[in-house]
Formats: structure tokens, sequence, C-alpha cells
């Protein structure tokens, strides 16, 4: 277990969409929208590792056509919010991101994991160099606790430090070059989804 949380770990760090999502939401959103999001990141991060263990890649095997429709709805979406990061790079904070409601920031994490169905075969792939092919339902059950406890402990640590008052300073004075650099990242990886066989 410790090889799959430090795999884990470094996969939640890498730059990606889930994470400068996470960035833009708690540092123009406030620390209680950047936790609930990192709540529903975690989730949705899980949901696909244990989509994994219950044989999921394996259904987009058989089923090719499923994991286009997925994987071009997630380009999609992830495309959509490099445009309105874009187009309000140079707004105040208070006209690009209108407080959402907790249910909103919830749901805005799990689309953003949901975004990516990649990330289904990069947990079956960790699964399948760390743990043997022979897990027993128990053991499924305590991979995927253990994946959304660590998910819920660091993802909500990472809105709490990206909300100090230092943090935030800086980035309300570099949020139009942040903000365009992220919404270049979120689009190519969103035209990197669309175009990827």
């Amino acid at each position: 277990m410790i090889a799959f949380n430090v795999a884990l770990l470094a996969a939640i760090a890498s730059p990606g969409p889930s994470l400068l999502y996470l960035i833009k939401t708690t540092l123009t959103q406030g620390r209680a929208a950047g936790i609930v999001t990192g709540a529903g990141l975690a989730f949705m991060a899980a949901l696909w590792t244990l989509a994994a263990l219950l044989g999921l890649g394996g259904i987009f095997s058989v089923f090719p056509w499923a994991y286009v429709v997925l994987k071009t709805l997630g380009a999609f979406y992830l495309i959509w919010i490099a445009i309105q990061t874009w187009r309000h790079a140079r707004s105040p904070i208070e006209q690009s991101a209108p407080k959402a409601s907790h249910e909103r920031a919830f749901l805005a994490g799990i689309l953003i994991n949901l975004a990516n169905p990649k990330s289904v075969f990069f947990a079956a792939a960790v699964i399948v160099v760390i743990f043997p092919a022979d897990l027993t339902g128990a053991e499924k059950s305590i991979i995927f606790l253990n994946h959304l406890a660590v998910e819920l402990v660091v993802q909500p640590a990472l809105a709490f430090l990206l909300s100090t008052g230092v943090i935030r300073t800086r980035y309300l004075a570099a949020k139009p070059v942040i903000d365009r650099c992220t919404a270049a990242i979120l689009g190519a990886l969103g035209v990197r989804l669309l175009l990827s066989r």
C-alpha cells in the first residue's frame, strides 16, 4: 500500500487539469470553495481507481465507443474551462469568479476529474504493477477507501495552503499572466485529449 500511496501522491502533485483547477478555484473563490472542490476531485479520482479495480479498462477495450464518448465530452469540457479562464484573465476577481455554492464547487471537482478518462488507465497500470491480480472484494474496498482518504487529506490541505494571504496576494498581482498560462495548458490538454487515440 505504501508504493501505491507514493504513486498517488506523485499523481496528485503533477501538473494537470485537477491541480490547476484547484489552484484557480481556491485563489479566486476562497478557502471554503477550494476545499469543497478538492473533495469533489478526491471523490472522482477514487472512483476512477475503483473503476480500474472493477475492470472498467476491460469494458473500454470491449466497447471502445464508450471511451471515445467519455473522452470527447471530457476534452470539450476542458476546452470550455480554458476559454472562460482566458476571457476573464484581466477581469477583477469579483467579475471573473462569482461565488459558487458548495454543491456546485463539489460537482465542478467531480466533472474536472471525470473529464479525463485516461485516469482509469493510469490507476489500472499502477494497480497491476503494485497489487496481485487475485484481489478479494474486501482488498479492493480497502484500496478504494485508502485512495479516497489520501485524496481527502491532500486536496483540502493544498486548498488551505493556497488560500493563505501571501500566496493569494501574489496571485492577484500576477493574475492575468497566470490565468492565460492556465487557460493555455487546460486548452492544450483538452485538444490533446480530443486528438489522442
